[in-house]
């Protein structure tokens, strides 16, 4: 018989976790633990070391993502998943992503040491390389979770060092061979649901003092990551306004109107962002007295609505083609990337509401801006939901302050969530689609 009473997370392993992976990971500013790099391989070894000296099963796949797995009654049903990803931004902060995978590490430790057995495993996965600072690629770590990797996106080149994704799997202990060769570790089909717990990276739970965020669906990106604009350089006194070919003006002029576009679509209901995260001259060729020639910038579009996506899109095309004739100047978009929205479980996420509910932890459904391992589980048909954590200081910088109560609190949450989704709903009846890839 499954144990009736609810198990109670080890909170106080999680708490431990925190501290130690920070001082694994601190880099004088913030924490760096990039993606198939020194920082992440310490917090995956970290992790690791702790789930088998508690008695888990313990598995890697050939991409080195790692699987702690709580033996269920039936070994052959499909799994239920939780997990997040311990890779970080350069110099970012200390929660996101990790504080899903200490969460579900605290979930499995309780359930152990309760005697509690799931009819189901019940399975953490600590994914790799979620975050696309480090390769220019969206969900690296969970499309090599659930097979969608390519061949062709192992050749893909980390920005800084040049060096390729496959070298860098296989320098981790991973066979980035077999990772396009042999099927994945735990198909989609295998597993009965994802559920992921993370920070949220805004500001809403914290202005309206609310402790959680049931996550109503995950926006999917349209990025232009290496764009720039060419024109000609000349001297800043000689050359009339009427003879240059401005790189500077042009650009800015575009992000002026990109932002006016964003604003019109926002007031007539789409759900978008629209950011120029990267806008720079070249730092030896501009000087005082040049009108620069050459600007490079970067281009990222956000939202719940493939057709707000494609819109936007279209503005941008049209604008720079009306810039290039009015300025002379040549705007070179590079390789467009993108990734599906995600539309989450509506199931899963009532048992967290009523999760929340019964436990008087406040909340409030909310769309998710920042894409998340969850979308692509989402999209390859495997019933996903996500819960955020209230989160002070925004993220992907050294200031994130996740108050410990409240991801005590989140934790509490997702224990209860899983505990009643295993033992009340022992049969997967959401129907499954077909795993989308990233559209170009």
């Amino acid at each position: 018989m499954i144990t009736v009473s609810l198990p109670v997370p080890d909170l106080t392993l999680a708490e431990t976790l925190f501290d130690q992976l920070f001082q694994l990971s601190f880099d004088g500013k913030g924490i760096t633990r990039e993606a198939y790099g020194p920082g992440e391989q310490r917090a995956h070894a970290l992790i690791q070391t702790i789930a088998i000296g508690l008695g888990f099963e313990v598995v890697t796949d050939h991409a080195m993502n790692l699987y702690v797995i709580l033996p269920g009654q039936d070994r052959t049903a499909p799994k239920i998943v939780t997990g997040s990803h311990l890779d970080s931004v350069p110099s970012g902060g200390n929660f996101d992503g990790t504080a899903g995978v200490l969460a579900g590490l605290a979930v499995l430790s309780g359930w152990k040491k309760s005697g509690t057995v799931p009819p189901c495993d019940l399975c953490l996965i600590a994914i790799r390389a979620e975050e696309s600072a480090w390769f220019p690629i969206s969900y690296l770590g969970s499309k090599t979770v659930l097979g969608k990797l390519t061949r062709e996106d192992l050749l893909i080149k980390r920005r800084d060092n040049q060096i390729s994704i496959a070298d860098h799997i296989r320098q981790c202990g991973g066979d980035p061979d077999k990772i396009v060769e042999q099927p994945p570790l735990f198909a989609a089909e295998n597993m009965r649901a994802f559920i992921e717990l993370h920070i949220e990276q805004g500001p809403v739970l914290e202005n309206e003092n609310i402790t959680v965020g049931i996550v109503s669906g995950i926006c999917g990106s349209l990025r232009y990551r290496f764009a720039s604009t060419r024109g000609q350089y000349a001297h800043s006194g000689a050359c009339p306004a009427g003879w240059r070919q401005d790189a500077v003006v042009a650009t800015a002029e575009l992000v002026t109107e990109m932002q006016r576009k964003w604003y019109e679509m926002m007031d007539a209901g789409h759900e978008l962002t629209v950011t120029f995260g990267r806008f720079s001259t070249d730092a030896v060729e501009a000087d005082m007295s040049k009108v620069s020639g050459h600007v490079e910038f970067c281009i990222d579009f956000r939202s719940r609505h493939q057709h707000s996506l494609l819109e936007i899109d279209r503005h941008l095309q049209k604008t720079i083609a009306a810039l290039s004739i009015k300025h002379g100047v040549t705007f070179a978009l590079g390789e467009q990337t993108s990734s599906p929205p995600a539309a989450l479980d509506k199931k899963l996420g009532q048992y967290l509401q009523q999760a929340a509910s019964e436990l008087n932890i406040s909340f409030r459904a909310l769309p998710s801006g920042a894409g998340h391992d969850c979308a692509q589980f989402a999209t390859c048909g495997v019933p996903a939901a996500m819960l955020f954590i209230r989160n002070q200081n925004g993220s992907h910088n050294p200031q994130e302050a996740m108050e410990l109560t409240d991801f005590n609190l989140a934790t509490e949450v997702l224990n209860k969530a899983l505990f009643d989704y295993a033992i009340r709903d022992s049969a997967r009846q959401t129907p499954r689609a077909e795993c989308q890839d990233e559209y170009k």
